[in-house]
């Protein structure tokens, strides 16, 4: 291991979104604005007041009485080819515009539902959907939001819209065919296939698709298909610097938004937005990077350690930056997933070097605000890279 390993550049204060997060306490700058608890408690707040005594124009009607998204057995239908699925599916695909951000929808219910992720919409006081036609709407209430599945849904004042149908993704299995469309970019409708690379359990109540199939940003937010043109997912990241490593959040949780809706008028959350942006002054991170003996590597060959470092920094390139672009969610994903593979590739003599992983993936489990988690594996991966570095000189 001598001479092979390079230490990584450490101190979390980088000059620009791309920069890396680092090991000791420090500032993160990032283009969108974050979330901190304090805003999340408000949020809950601004949320439970709406639900309990919503009134005016902007009250949601009674879900059994209005259309109800188009959900679909993976059985029905049969196989399409990707253009016939883009053809079927383009009119229910959607731009949303928010502040600075663009980002991809879908229609899942005729009376102007919206799919998307939470971060296209993030510090956003007013929001477009851009239909298929170029009609635009702007979105009057949020019907129901999930920060940890990074997943949120819109209401638009229009009717008689076309709409997409929600398969079982519990179904969807490594393998599958998979079809994105999105608009990138704000290119309308740009469609791309491959397959479902795996499905990985982050923790309990989160399950992320990591897909072959490319998405280029802008695209966030957009439908993944099976072969039968039903939605089994949504864009939610994509590595900017490995290649075709791209994730997606199961449909599932689309249905249980759609499903179980908790409205509050587009008014409420432009306030709770404007109060989260005061709020957003950078904030010290504690870090809590843990010290561990050299015994730790005993039964660990050189390969071993090899392929986690390798496989450690790889995983800090990729998340690094996607935190630092507001993309915090998907940053833990690509930590847990990484830590994750190590457990399985890593044989049972290199014990300490998996325990030490697990411990991180427990601590970051605990936790619920994906921040926290995000910082937790890193504060994981860097106690594992230094013990490296010592046990190469």
């Amino acid at each position: 291991m001598r001479g092979r390993l390079k230490r990584l550049e450490s101190a979390p204060k980088p000059a620009a979104p791309g920069a890396k997060p680092g090991r000791a306490a420090g500032v993160l700058h990032c283009p969108i604005v974050r979330i901190g608890r304090g805003s999340l408690v408000m949020m809950g707040a601004l949320w439970a007041v709406a639900c309990a005594a919503h009134r005016g124009p902007a009250v949601a009607a009674d879900p059994s009485s209005v259309a109800q998204p188009a959900v679909s057995s993976p059985q029905t239908g049969g196989v399409q080819s990707p253009a016939e699925i883009a053809a079927r599916a383009t009119p229910a695909i959607v731009t949303v515009r928010a502040g600075d951000s663009l980002g991809t929808g879908f229609l899942v219910r005729k009376d102007g539902w919206v799919a998307t992720n939470f971060h296209v919409v993030r510090g956003a006081t007013e929001i477009t959907v851009v239909l298929g036609d170029h009609r635009e709407f702007p979105v009057v209430e949020i019907m129901n939001a999930n920060r940890l599945h990074d997943l949120v849904i819109l209401r638009i004042d229009a009717r008689d819209l076309p709409v997409l149908s929600l398969s079982d993704s519990d179904r969807v299995r490594p393998g599958d065919s998979v079809l994105a469309i999105g608009h990138p970019l704000g290119l309308e409708d740009t469609v791309s296939n491959g397959l479902i690379s795996a499905v990985r359990e982050v923790h309990a109540g989160l399950r992320v698709l990591q897909i072959s199939a490319p998405i280029a940003p802008g695209s966030s937010g957009g439908p993944l298909f099976n072969d039968r043109g039903q939605v089994i997912g949504v864009a939610t990241a994509v590595s900017t610097r490995g290649q075709n490593l791209n994730f997606g959040l199961p449909s599932n949780y689309v249905s249980e938004l759609v499903n179980k809706p908790h409205p509050i008028s587009m008014a409420l959350f432009s306030a709770a937005m404007v109060a989260m942006q005061r709020e957003a002054a950078p904030a010290q991170i504690a870090r809590q990077v843990p010290h561990h003996p050299l015994s730790a590597l005993l039964g660990c060959t050189d390969t071993n350690k090899e392929l986690v470092w390798k496989t450690v920094q790889d995983a800090i390139e990729v998340g690094a930056p996607l935190y630092n672009e507001g993309k915090i969610a998907a940053c833990y994903h690509i930590y847990e997933g990484a830590a994750a593979d190590l457990e399985q590739r890593l044989p049972k003599a290199c014990g300490g070097l998996k325990r030490a992983l697990q411990e991180g993936q427990r601590r970051a489990a605990r936790l619920a605000d994906p921040s926290g988690q995000a910082w937790a594996m890193r504060d994981t991966f860097d106690g594992v890279l230094e013990l490296l570095e010592r046990s190469s000189h």
